[in-house]
């Protein structure tokens, strides 16, 4: 049994990070069979970066992160923030009081084995510990939609087609205390 321990990241943290961020990326792209979209990988790196970037600059006021570790090793991540121009778009901002959970990234080393669900856990603790009781998600990718739609069941917006045929998009309006055991 893995060794885990979820945390806020540090400035030491930074660096091994943004890596981590590059590493799952591509591996994500490659494995929903778009990983020739070079110019979308670092857009998506950038974008997480900024977030992490935020997270540090307001001392989790603007994003907030969560990774987890294994032996000192970041192996997940995850963040809350406010909703993404993505979603507010995409339903008409209908989620735009709400916060969006997202950088929910697992080490493909450790794909499969409760990292996320643990990720998740935390996640829903520290939002209900800052009053926070419901969140958005949203993805693009179709593995993390399968992954989702089993934890959440189906999204409330449906964007068929989003990213091309067959690529869709999924959003997910979700109530923590209905997860919280």
């Amino acid at each position: 049994m893995l060794n885990i321990e979820i945390r806020r990241p540090t400035a030491e943290n930074l660096r091994e990070l943004n890596h981590f961020f590059r590493l799952v990326i591509t591996d994500t792209f490659s494995k929903e069979g778009i990983g020739d979209m070079l110019e979308d990988i670092e857009d998506e790196i950038e974008a997480k970066k900024k977030y992490l970037n935020l997270d540090f600059e307001s001392d989790g006021e603007k994003r907030y992160f969560l990774i987890a570790l294994n032996r000192d090793r970041i192996i997940g991540s995850i963040e809350f923030g406010q909703a993404s121009e993505l979603i507010n778009h995409c339903t008409n901002h209908a989620l735009k009081d709400l916060v969006e959970v997202g950088t929910v990234f697992v080490h493909p080393d450790f794909q499969r084995k409760g990292i996320g669900n643990r990720l998740l856990d935390a996640m829903f603790f520290t939002l209900l510990n800052k009053g926070i009781e419901e969140f958005c998600l949203d993805s693009g990718y179709t593995t993390a939609q399968k992954i989702w739609k089993k934890k959440f069941g189906e999204p409330q917006y449906l964007l068929k087609n989003y990213w091309g045929e067959g690529y869709d998009h999924m959003i997910w309006r979700i109530n923590v205390k209905e997860f919280v055991k």
